[in-house]
């Protein structure tokens, strides 16, 4: 179960998590989940390239190590990072020190002062454990790639009838959610541009 607009009334109460951006532009934030991922990243970079679109990768620990010529090639594109976990971990089914542990596992393969947290399931002691270190985002409308059940104009769908100035938009460039999302973005991108839209990297933190 997923709700793809995050609800206003509920950003205020998790104040301490990034749930959209405050911008006076015409300026939207798009990520992607779970990478980086062989042929499924890379044309994901293609496709923001070709539309000169920028995005934040949160990326795995296990899969940067086993792919690090992609995740150079996400940087060198002028992408941000982030980080989700070494192992995809669900934060309200780990232990509290074996999800730090597991994240701070991840660090040693790249470092960014971005966390979000897989599935979205982060704890309130997580969440004081990791905020002096990291900015932990979540996001305003979550597409539903990976939902085999969903069609990729409904992911389509799901990003326009939502987005706004600031929204935080998330997408996963998986094996699993890529027979959607691919097509999604070559879509969304163009719709996003016509309507007057830039799509950003979350900026890089001083801290980074």
């Amino acid at each position: 179960m997923y709700i793809v607009k995050t609800p206003n009334l509920l950003q205020p109460i998790v104040s301490d998590l990034l749930w959209s951006v405050h911008t006076f532009e015409r300026e939207v934030f798009l990520t992607f989940d779970d990478g980086p991922t062989p042929e499924i990243t890379e044309r994901t970079l293609d496709l923001l390239s070709k539309y000169n679109a920028k995005a934040t990768f949160f990326c795995l620990g296990k899969n940067v190590g086993a792919h690090p010529d992609i995740f150079q090639r996400i940087i060198k594109e002028g992408h941000t990072i982030g980080n989700h976990t070494h192992d995809h971990l669900n934060g309200r089914k780990t232990s509290h020190f074996a999800y730090l542990r597991n994240i701070a596992k991840a660090e040693k393969t790249f470092h960014s002062a971005y966390f979000r947290p897989p599935y979205g399931k982060i704890t309130r002691a997580q969440i004081a454990s990791l905020k002096s270190k990291y900015r932990i985002v979540m996001w305003d409308i979550i597409t539903g790639d990976f939902d085999p059940k969903i069609s990729s104009s409904k992911v389509v769908k799901n990003v326009v009838d939502n987005v706004q100035p600031g929204s935080i938009i998330v997408f996963h460039d998986s094996i699993k959610a890529a027979p959607r999302m691919l097509p999604a973005l070559e879509i969304v991108l163009p719709i996003l541009s016509e309507r007057g839209y830039k799509c950003s990297a979350l900026p890089a933190l001083e801290h980074e």
